[in-house]
């Protein structure tokens, strides 16, 4: 399964690990992915698209995380606040909301079994 963190990436980029992956068996063809997405201070995800399928559920573990998904404002999440992207969502922005504190969040995918990779940056977006 590919997201899109890589260890050659720069130290201000997030950490993404998969912690769950089940198909679903009352719903056939489909699959939940949990991640967490973990931002040292500073950090930021580059501006990304999901797989064609995906519905994801955002839940700010720790710190505050800054979204945009589409052309929404962008938002400041706190502990225990989420967000969600439909399918076909453009994630503009997804950062650490902090230069000083880490930051973390659940991302919880229902998509596809069949689709991957699951997280694709935009193309252009390796400076950013």
């Amino acid at each position: 399964m590919t997201l899109h963190a890589s260890p050659t990436m720069a130290q201000n980029r997030e950490k993404v690990k998969v912690i769950f992956e089940q198909a679903l068996p009352n719903v056939q063809g489909k699959k939940m992915v949990a991640v967490t997405v973990s931002y040292p201070a500073g950090a930021k995800s580059l501006s990304h698209r999901h797989a064609a399928s995906a519905f994801i559920y955002a839940y700010v573990l720790s710190g505050t995380v800054r979204s945009q998904v589409d052309d929404q404002p962008a938002k400041v999440y706190h502990v225990g606040e989420f967000f969600y992207e439909v399918p076909g969502s453009h994630h503009r922005i997804s950062q650490n909301a902090s230069n000083k504190e880490p930051a973390s969040l659940l991302a919880v995918f229902v998509v596809d079994a069949k689709d991957a990779p699951l997280t694709t940056p935009d193309k252009g977006t390796g400076s950013q």
